[in-house]
């Protein structure tokens, strides 16, 4: 037989077997019960701290709250630790690394969807790791904010019209501001790739020590080679679940299978509470806090789907607009909720 007729045969079978694959797996899916009697259960003996103890959904603020001020801005950690009519447990943001080796924070790959990069440095898709720092301080992040009423705030400001909380910030000013606030917990995740994210992934780690933040922070990342690298340079640090990781655990839930204390390695699933399959169940939930587990929502940015993950256990909510998150947990405010707890 010709080697392109068995590489063929080859790649049919995998294929068929994928299928096969997959049709179980949505046979067990949809054949569960999912819905049962279960109720969100105790966790005040777990010792992970992103675990809620008591039943009490922490509130993150979801790219640092851009739903409400511009995303991973000083101005956005501002607006939130500020406010006297909301507060939030867990600040959520995203890490690039740049050319010479700072960890900013911006969610996307490039620059341009948030600030006016193009016209500043004259072309589209300029990324954090082609400038340098003070390259990219000369940029507006507000420049394409708008608000719930359509305006556009911080458009046009250029060169000292732009105040100092809308330029591109690095982890370790936030760590310093937020630190006179009291001790509040991270989620972060590293965007760089490959060698890229290794790096990424080095400076974070020495920047957390530095501050001592080890405990403090789960770091994620939807680069297995970079999460990889974490579990082998540093085991101290926390992570989240990678998508197979997720996968594999929504399985186990699915089966209630007996796994020992040391199954996983990750200290947190975030995930949303619907992809392909329900996610936010009960028992899932349960299933995670049994193996010391956190698990936290993103994004969420309606009312009712805030109540229902804060009815199952949810351990935190990741949000755009904490403000909306937190009005909806804790009434019209009058409930207590100490900052940075």
């Amino acid at each position: 037989m010709k080697k392109s007729v068995k590489v063929t045969l080859i790649v049919i079978g995998s294929v068929l077997l994928a299928l096969v694959i997959l049709v179980g797996a949505f046979y067990l899916v949809v054949s569960h019960d999912w819905s049962g009697d279960a109720q969100p259960v105790s966790v005040a003996q777990e010792d992970n701290p992103y675990i809620a103890q008591n039943g009490q959904t922490m509130i993150s603020a979801h790219r640092s709250g851009g739903g409400i001020a511009p995303e991973n801005t000083m101005m956005a950690f501002k607006n939130c630790v500020e406010s006297s009519s909301f507060s939030i447990d867990i600040f959520e943001f995203d890490l690039h690394l740049t050319k010479d080796g700072e960890l900013i924070l911006l969610h996307d790959e490039t620059l341009d969807r948030t600030s006016d990069s193009a016209e500043v440095f004259g072309r589209e898709d300029v990324k954090p790791s082609e400038m340098t720092y003070e390259e990219l301080r000369q940029l507006n992040m507000g420049e394409n904010f708008t608000t719930d009423s359509g305006e556009t705030p911080y458009k046009g400001l250029r060169g000292d019209a732009v105040p100092d909380d809308l330029r591109v910030v690095r982890l370790q000013d936030v760590f310093d501001y937020l630190a006179e606030y009291g001790e509040y917990d991270y989620i972060i995740e590293i965007k760089d790739s490959d060698d890229l994210g290794r790096q990424a992934c080095d400076k974070l780690y020495a920047i957390m020590k530095e501050y001592n933040m080890l405990d403090r922070v789960v770091v994620g990342t939807f680069h297995g080679e970079v999460t990889e690298y974490m579990d082998a340079t540093y085991p101290d640090m926390l992570r989240s679940a990678s998508i197979m990781e997720v996968a594999g655990f929504y399985f186990d839930a699915l089966e209630g299978a007996e796994q020992p204390d040391d199954a996983y390695q990750f200290e947190a699933l975030q995930i949303p509470n619907e992809l392909f399959f329900d996610l936010g169940t009960v028992q899932l939930v349960n299933y995670a806090h049994e193996h010391n587990i956190a698990v936290q929502y993103w994004t969420i940015n309606d009312p009712e789907t805030v109540r229902e993950l804060a009815a199952i256990g949810a351990d935190a909510i990741m949000s755009d607009d904490p403000n909306m998150a937190y009005n909806v947990l804790y009434g019209d405010g009058s409930a207590s909720q100490e900052t940075g707890a």
